[in-house]
């Protein structure tokens, strides 16, 4: 595969760049290289007739990604799974994979009760013997045979695992390349766990391209002292995360240029971007780009972008998520599968390489998302949007992420992106409340910009006065509340169950 040739090329003419960084440890990429040798000498010495995912459990070490390597050159798709989620899911995860193998490299003690799979810490096979190393390339996963498979939660409860093949991966990371400026041995943020798809953006854009990625704990993320402390001294380069995580740093007022001097490029996925991040990141790092992107983890990470320009933040209120990669088609359709006009809302269908071949084991549901067209690979989205006159495509939210009140069928997502325009808004969650099984009203709880008001009344005034601008009237919640903050997922995502929790007790 020519993503692992990359990597071990770079990884034999310069053996002592860092490839990795965390708070505890450093590794090379002539080591890195090295230990997913060991590691993937040692799967091939077990038996695993069915090509078997391994599970690789673990939080942000160095082990996690020799175990991802390992794993691919004995011809293995891995699972990432963190050390956040729950016992219960991983076995869930493990029954639906069929895994027989889990590589705990976590430096922690693993206990999965009647889960039918033997788990080896990372250190253990370090210190086997070694045989059978260097690996023959033709062990390595290669075209579509799965390269790992990323569990993302279903609409039955039960997780689902998402297949990305090494040709997928491979789609994603050439236009990473071509179509990005993060190439030539730069420093990148690594934020998002590595069971969040938004991983794979920092991490082999990084491999690929020499580059050294630096690693954000959930601990550094929960103590925001150790968080700034450790960019201060990251030297990162290339920042790639959610919108809600820069959100939280820019609360802080240090957050800015003289912080990460060298930071030249913003790179955000996995949630919509409002256009007020942009401007305070403007503000605070003027030389650096700012790109939006987005894709589902059924497309591999993303597969469209557009760089957010001051011309792009003056003409879109809503920014747009872009244009789709070279050899990408995304095509916007109706209820009945037509083809949408240009300013109409539609459904978004994915065509192209790096779609995946569909859910591991669940056929019914691969059915239901993923189809050919014209011979290529395709995925309902279920994401709505609308094409503008120059091209770019504009996100509009979840088609079934739809309630109706008082008679009127609205999008919660459309609502929030307006609050989140607004001039007295950072960012906001629309909770809709329910009494007797019935929507009764909504509620916005926001974390708000700073603003000369007095008063909370005076504040929820100004922002209604500017919704009933972009909005109809019905659409705009009927109660108002102000956070300092917002609860994040381990992914770096609003946690709408816990925001929902607080500002209903």
């Amino acid at each position: 595969m020519e993503l692992l040739e990359t990597i071990k090329r770079f990884s034999h003419l310069h053996p002592d760049t860092l490839a990795y960084i965390s708070p505890s440890e450093e590794i090379s990429y002539g080591e890195l290289w090295r230990q997913s040798e060991q590691i993937a000498a040692f799967l091939l010495k077990q038996s695993n007739k069915g090509q078997l995912p391994v599970l690789v459990y673990g939080h942000m070490e160095a082990s996690m990604v020799c175990s991802f390597l390992g794993c691919v050159k004995a011809g293995l798709p891995y699972i990432p799974v963190d050390t956040s989620i729950p016992s219960e899911r991983i076995i869930n995860i493990i029954s639906s994979s069929r895994a027989e193998w889990v590589i705990n490299a976590s430096g922690q003690e693993l206990v999965l009760n009647n889960a039918e799979v033997t788990i080896v810490n990372y250190d253990h096979i370090l210190a086997e013997p070694v045989s059978n190393v260097p690996i023959d390339p033709s062990n390595w996963v290669t075209g579509d045979e799965n390269f790992y498979i990323i569990y993302t939660s279903g609409s039955t409860g039960n997780p689902k695992g998402v297949q990305i093949s090494a040709h997928n991966l491979q789609s994603f990371v050439d236009w990473m390349a071509a179509d990005f400026p993060i190439n030539g041995n730069l420093r990148f943020l690594n934020q998002a766990p590595y069971s969040f798809d938004l991983s794979v953006m920092d991490l082999y854009s990084a491999l690929a391209s020499g580059g050294t990625i630096f690693a954000i704990t959930k601990e550094m993320i929960a103590r925001p002292k150790l968080l700034f402390e450790a960019l201060a001294k990251s030297k990162t380069e290339v920042w790639t995360s959610t919108p809600s995580f820069v959100q939280m740093c820019l609360m802080e007022p240090t957050f800015t240029e003289d912080l990460l001097p060298e930071l030249s490029v913003f790179l955000f996925c996995g949630e919509s971007l409002p256009a007020v991040i942009c401007m305070q990141l403007r503000e605070r790092f003027p030389k650096a780009q700012i790109f939006n992107t987005y894709g589902p983890t059924e497309a591999t990470v993303a597969v469209t972008s557009v760089e957010i320009t001051a011309e792009i933040l003056e003409a879109y209120p809503n920014l747009p998520i872009g244009k789709p990669k070279k050899d990408t088609r995304i095509v916007l359709v109706d209820k009945n599968g037509l083809a949408v006009r240009p300013g109409e809302k539609g459904e978004m269908i994915i065509i192209g390489p790096s779609v995946s071949k569909g859910y591991l084991g669940q056929q019914e549901l691969t059915e239901k998302s993923f189809y050919q067209f014209e011979g290529e690979q395709a995925y309902r989205t279920g994401d709505a949007a609308f094409l503008g006159h120059d091209g770019l495509i504009f996100y509009k939210g979840r088609m079934d992420f739809q309630i109706k009140l008082h008679g009127y069928r609205m999008e919660l997502e459309e609502i929030e992106y307006q609050i989140a325009n607004c001039k007295y808004v950072n960012s906001a969650a629309v909770i809709p409340v329910y009494q007797h099984d019935k929507i009764d009203y909504l509620l916005a709880a926001i974390i708000p910009a700073s603003h000369d008001f007095e008063k909370e009344f005076q504040l929820t005034s100004a922002i209604k006065k500017d919704l009933s601008k972009v909005i109809p009237v019905y659409m705009i919640p009927r109660k108002f509340s102000y956070h300092k903050e917002l609860p994040m997922t381990a992914n770096g995502k609003m946690d709408r169950k816990k925001f929902k929790e607080m500002i209903l007790r």
